[in-house]
This record gives C-alpha cells, structure tokens and sequence, in this order.
C-alpha cells in the first residue's frame, strides 16, 4: 500500500474513533446539560394536571402550568412574585377599594394573534359564575357585587353583576364592600379571562367538556402558549411570540413531568433528568441539608397542612369526637422529629403573616387527657366500639409519613384503629368531592394575603369545602367581614370565624407549611413566593 494511503486510512480511522467518541460522550451527556444549552427548563409537577382551563382548575398541579400560559390583570413581580405588577392591565385606579377601573394594554393579545380585551374578562367571569357551569372556585368572585346570587341562581340577569367592559380596553370591577386586597386575589387564575372566540369556536360557553384547551385548539396570553401535552409524560409549553412582554422572556421552552412519586423525582433529579423538583422526599432532607452545593430550598410557604374530616360519617358526626382527634395530636413531635423540615406546629388554621392586624386564635393544643375524656363522654371510652377508619392520602411519601404518624398517636393516645388509603391524585380528588372517604390529608395554600382566603373555603356548598360542614352562623361571620368597611371588625369577624371553625372541627389543622424542593445551580432568577405565585419570564438557564 502506498505510503499517502496508508496515511489517509489511519487518519479515516482517527476521524472515525474521534466522532464515534464524541457520540459516546454525548450520549452520557445529562439532559438537564443538553436543555440548558437549548433554553429548555425541565422541572416537576408533582401530578398530571386535570385541566388547562383557568375556570375549572383548583390544585396546585395546575396553578404551576397556568401561570405559564395566561396572565392575569395584575401579574406577580419581577423581584418579588408576590409584589403586584402591570399584567394584562397596564395600570389600575379604585374609589375606596370598591369600585376599581383597569386601563388593558393596547398590544395584548392571544397566543393566536386576535387582540385581548375587556369582554374577554366579561365572559370569563360570566362563565366561572353560571350555576350550569359548576365551577369549584366560583366563590372567589363572591367579593364582585351580585356574583354570588347569580351563581346561586338567584339571579338571572349578569348585567347586574359588578363588572363591565366599558369599552375594549377598559374593565370596571364593582365589589360588596371595600377589598384593598383584590389586587392579590386578581394574580388567581379563577381571575384570569379567557379566549371568548376560542372557547365559543369549539362549543357552548358553559360546556364543561368544552375542548378548547386541547393542543390543536387552546390559545392563552401568557409568556408562554402550550407546545405538548403527553399526558403521564409531559406538557410542555414554548415562548409566545403575541405576549406584550415577550422581549423579556429568556426560556425557550419549559417541561413539566407530572411525576407523583417524590422519591421517583428525586431519582430523576440525581440523574440530571430534571433541573428542579416539586419536592423533596422528608426522609432526605437532612441529607440534603448537609450539602454545600446549595440544591436544597426550604421557602416559607402561606400554606397549612390539615386533615379534612367527612362530617357526614355517623362515626365523626358529634363535635367532640373531632376535638378529641384534634388533642391527640402531638404537632411539635412531628414537625420536630418526623418532618424536619422548618414546619411550624399550628394552633390554628390561618398562617402567621396572612395579614396586618390578624391574629390566628390560640385553639390548638396537645393534650391526651382532654382526648380521652371527649371521646369516651362521645361514647368510646379508651377507644371502645370506634370503627376502623381510612385515611385517605395521595402517593407522596411525605403524605404518607405524615398520615403514619397521625395512625400511631391516634392508636396510642385513643385507641382507634386507622388504615392508610393511598390514591392517585385524580382519584383522591373525586373521591373528595364526592364525600367518600372518612379522613383525607389535606393541605391549603393562601391564593392571596388575606384570612379570607383559607376561611371562605368552608362555607356551605363552596367548591373546596369537601367536608360537609355547613353552618348558617359561620357564613354569616364570612360573609358579612366581605363588605364590612372598618378594617378592625373585618378582622374581629373573621377570627370570630375562625374560632367557630376550630370548635366545630370540620379539619383538623396540623402544621404551618415550607415548600422544600431541589434546584439546578443553572436555574438563575427563580424567585420564592408564599403564596408560590412564579414569574416565568424571568427565569433563565445557564449553560454548563
């Protein structure tokens, strides 16, 4: 062979092993390195989401993916997701926090181009209100004068409720009574409009089977417009190019994995299969507080977590069978020894911070003796005669340590057998909504920075009471700290409220809530919120 061509063949062969080299490496590459380079944000959801649509949506699987889709009249942020900044409103005047007035953005527009206006708010709100429609969140524009009785069917004409377009880029909102805290609840989906032509183009607007959020047909305003939806796999959303602010978006696209199971998250996360978790497993978290690579986030969080309780069970019907499950229950131990994660014991519902001038009333406490003489005046001494019952819980295994903690002292302290029911999320939720379950865990995260926001779940007949607890005198304490002028008796009303809500025990508070969750030193400008409100437009990724 001559000399040039045994050359060549050696350098052909170099090339070769070079290339099948680099393919190799490629191929071990994770794919949190390849996404970052491509702008692509890989983060868990914690389920798969039950519905894109901002009227239907009521967990918190959804609240992470709409608020990468739509935006609100007010949106979270930049600096502080839970400050108030210009979203599809690009400024807002109010008279007395009663009668509010928002000036729309001329360049907002839909994912599809059509221009966003204020009858598009208008027809959202009419249909989140229609009792054919049957919405779990309709409560939340209860505050708007009038939209209670028109859900309730008390009123026919929607007219007369309080908001109007009153040309295309101008909304009027009138409320019962003064809510300066209507510019928080405005950055809840159940505010946001949605696309009128769209949802009319695929069906009737009170159609809950409408399928105008499916792939082929949604369109959305937000930062981003939905890319895929894979269910048990992925959703996956892209820039929006018609978003009024879409120069400052920095991701390309985004993935959430609904993956339920924290401890699979986890292994996806130590695989570079994920830039950042829902959650973290609790049994690894003093692990991962010991690391210095900075992953591990402990935020703190306007949540509670709580045990709902079906009252309609015969077993639970008598009030002091409840307080009793309530006294047994040793909340520092298990934030302290089980949890270990900066939770706070609760002794009560609303969380410290929710707002100026509230005070959380001091109803819960550990007392076993107190139990015990409950329970047996309720008629099972040392737990004698009471049933088994279930707890229900999701497949989280921070859900279930908790739920085997609750078994253990109720077993020690009263005697009562407890069997633990694991469900997938959308069977646990329409198992609750449907009132077929005796005990559920449960937790509330505050929609915006106001008592009312975890109080206003359990009046009679709201979408996420779920328990069956019904109570003229509680409404009338909610409802009248609704239009109530004086700051001082709203206040005084609601924890009036709340302290028949702790002595009637439709729940059984737990413990005050941190988000714990595992994230990418590549994820820059990810910002915590209490009320975990995220500003997607601003986060970005840096490339390895």
């Amino acid at each position: 062979m001559p000399a040039i061509v045994l050359r060549l063949a050696l350098l052909a062969a170099l090339v070769a092993g070079v290339v099948l080299f680099h393919r190799k490496s490629q191929e071990r590459e994770p794919r949190i390195v390849a996404a970052a380079r491509d702008k692509i944000l890989l983060i868990g959801n914690g389920t798969e989401v039950e519905t894109l649509d901002p009227d239907l949506a009521t967990g918190m699987p959804e609240h992470k993916v709409i608020s990468a889709l739509f935006e609100g009249l007010i949106a979270p942020g930049t600096d502080d997701p839970d400050e108030d900044a210009p979203g599809a409103a690009a400024s807002w005047t109010h008279e007395a926090f009663t009668r509010w007035t928002f000036k729309l953005r001329p360049e907002g527009k839909w994912s599809d181009g059509t221009p966003l206006t204020a009858h598009d708010f208008v027809f959202a709100y009419q249909r989140i209100l229609s009792p054919d429609f049957a919405a779990d969140y309709a409560p939340m524009l209860y505050p708007m004068l009038n939209a209670e009785a028109f859900n309730k069917g008390e009123l026919q004409d929607f007219a007369q409720v309080g908001v109007k377009a009153a040309d295309d880029l101008t909304l009027e909102i009138q409320q019962k009574g003064p809510t300066p805290y209507l510019t928080g609840i405005l950055k809840h989906y159940t505010w946001f409009a949605v696309p009128k032509h769209a949802v009319l183009r695929h069906g009737k607007m009170t159609d809950r089977l409408n399928p105008w959020t499916k792939p082929a047909n949604i369109v959305s305003n937000g930062p981003f417009k939905l890319k895929a939806w894979r269910f048990t796999h992925y959703l996956s959303v892209d820039r929006n190019p018609h978003y009024w602010d879409a120069a400052t978006v920095k991701l390309r696209e985004i993935r959430f994995f609904p993956i339920a199971s924290d401890t699979t998250e986890e292994r996806a996360f130590q695989d570079g299969q994920l830039h950042m978790t829902d959650t973290v497993p609790i049994t690894r978290i003093p692990f991962y507080k010991g690391k210095t690579d900075g992953s591990y986030h402990a935020d703190l969080n306007l949540g509670t977590q709580f045990i709902k309780i079906n009252i309609t069970r015969k077993t639970v019907a008598d009030p002091r069978v409840r307080q009793a499950l309530s006294l047994a229950l040793d909340r520092k131990g298990l934030v302290t020894h089980v949890l270990r994660a900066g939770q706070l014991p609760c002794h009560g519902l609303t969380p410290p911070g929710c707002a100026d001038g509230y005070e959380t009333p001091n109803l819960i406490r550990f007392d076993v003796a107190a139990a015990r003489k409950l329970l047996a005046e309720a008629g099972y001494p040392e737990g004698r005669g009471f049933p088994k019952i279930e707890l229900l819980i999701t497949q989280s295994s921070s859900a279930r340590m908790v739920a085997e903690a609750v078994q253990e002292m109720w077993k020690k302290n009263l005697g009562i057998q407890v069997g633990i029911l694991n469900q997938e999320w959308q069977v646990y939720l329409d198992a609750m909504r449907k009132l077929e379950y005796d005990f559920a865990i449960a937790g509330w995260v505050g929609d915006y920075p106001d008592p009312s926001t975890f109080l206003n779940l359990w009046r009679s007949g709201d979408g996420n009471n779920n328990t069956g607890y019904a109570s003229a005198e509680y409404d009338k304490l909610v409802n009248t700290a609704e239009v109530t002028t004086d700051l001082g008796a709203r206040m005084k009303m609601l924890q009036d409220a709340e302290t028949q809500l702790l002595q009637d025990m439709p729940i059984v508070p737990i413990f005050w809530r941190v988000h714990c969750y595992l994230q990418r030193p590549q994820v820059k400008h990810y910002k915590s919120s209490l009320m975990e409100h995220r500003t997607y437009k601003v986060i970005d990724l840096e490339a390895e």
